[in-house]
Formats: C-alpha cells, structure tokens, sequence
C-alpha cells in the first residue's frame, strides 16, 4: 500500500518517509514509529511531536487523535530521549 493511502500520512510526511529510506507501508510497519520518526529526525531536525504521533496512528491504522493518554506520554518520552 502506498504510504499516503495510510491514515494520518499526508503528501509531506509520504515524501519524507520516502527521503528517509520506507517506501511503502509494509516498510513502515516492519520500523515501527519510533524507528521510522529517528531516521525522519535525521534528515528534518525540524520533526515535532505530532509527527511521531501521525506515525504511531499509521501504525495502529487510526487517527492519531484517538491514541491513549498512555500511548502519547510514552511516545512523549522517547521524543524528550531524541
């Protein structure tokens, strides 16, 4: 499946992933977000929260508002780690 067809994966986000070497969705699942999000930060030292958060909703197939309070303040933690 192409990236942009995944929820939460827009036409920006899709071409960074694409830059940062995950083509496609299987690409993505098999990173994970916090995989995914790293080799993003990489190459935008720009790359907020909420994109790790769209990444991690990609993931779980959901919109990255629905994620659990717990969910977010874990993947608070790892982006502080960064």
């Amino acid at each position: 499946m192409k990236l942009s067809e995944m929820e939460n994966i827009g036409a920006v986000l899709e071409a960074l992933l694409i830059k940062a070497g995950i083509h496609d969705s299987t690409e993505l699942l098999d990173a994970g977000s916090k995989e995914a999000f790293k080799k993003i930060k990489n190459i935008d030292g720009q790359a907020c929260i909420n994109m790790l958060f769209a990444l991690e909703g990609a993931v779980q197939g959901k919109r990255w508002h629905k994620l659990s309070q717990q969910e977010k303040e874990d993947l608070r933690f790892f982006f502080r780690s960064l």
